[in-house]
């Protein structure tokens, strides 16, 4: 149906549903009339990126004004930013799975309860680059842990839960062609690894603590390479898991 999926079961017996993080909520806001027609929602860690990205896609559309005044619709809170562009909808999730994770929860349960169709999701943001040309812009596919893994693990209650962090081939492609059209930076297809930390979860050896040596960390990046990853970062596995449940098309 491409509806955007939900798997609560305790949803429906809500009187209403607040989306605390957004601002938003079922009773508070109409979210079909706000939301209904959006197909495309880029996440990204920064507010004012996720800002400029959106008046970026207000000009390539076409769309009526300069895009300055472009409003946060969660301008009530100080957790999230979100802009909107026509079928576009551009939202900051900050650093790291905790912060996505949140940000993921309440967008999706917004699209669901906005009846929205056959949405795209894509996840913009830097990386560390892995073996290749800085400014290279990787297209993720397959998330993968510090493991090398393509899971996702959350500790639900005391059980731990494993989820897959496939991401959508086709779209994958897609992106891959579109790139083709873009000359100005080099693109590729690979794993990417999500760590939970930015210090020593990556090997830096510039953080408040370092556990490791410089010859331990630069096998442990051969070993990444070798298993494919191509660029690390902090959200990818939490990203593609939320994405692959609830039916969203994702890439990152």
């Amino acid at each position: 149906s491409g509806l955007v999926h939900v798997k609560n079961p305790y949803l429906d017996s809500m009187e209403e549903d607040v989306l605390y993080h957004l601002d938003l909520g079922t009773k508070t806001h109409n979210l079909p009339a706000m939301f209904g027609d959006i197909k495309f929602v880029c996440v990204g860690g920064s507010p004012n990126r996720m800002r400029a990205f959106a008046q970026f896609m207000h000009k390539e559309l076409g769309l009526a004004g300069d895009g300055e005044d472009l409003a946060d619709i969660c301008a009530g809170t100080d957790r999230y930013a979100m802009y909107r562009a026509g079928p576009v909808l551009s939202i900051s999730h900050g650093m790291g799975i905790p912060s996505i994770s949140i940000m993921l929860h309440e967008l999706i349960k917004l699209l669901h309860h906005a009846k929205c169709r056959d949405v795209t999701i894509i996840r913009i943001g830097t990386s560390g680059g892995l073996g290749i040309e800085a400014g290279s812009v990787v297209i993720t596919d397959t998330a993968v842990d510090a493991s090398f893994k393509p899971r996702f693990e959350q500790v639900v209650l005391d059980d731990v839960v494993v989820r897959s962090t496939e991401l959508d081939k086709d779209l994958t492609e897609e992106l891959l062609a579109c790139s083709k059209e873009i000359p100005d930076f080099p693109t590729l297809i690979g794993h990417t690894m999500c760590t939970y930390d930015f210090y020593e979860g990556q090997g830096r050896l510039d953080g408040a603590l370092c556990s490791f040596s410089s010859e331990k960390k630069l096998e442990y990046l051969k070993r990444a390479y070798a298993a494919g990853v191509r660029n690390i970062e902090m959200e990818s596995t939490a990203f593609a898991a939320l994405c692959g449940l609830c039916g969203l098309k994702g890439e990152s």
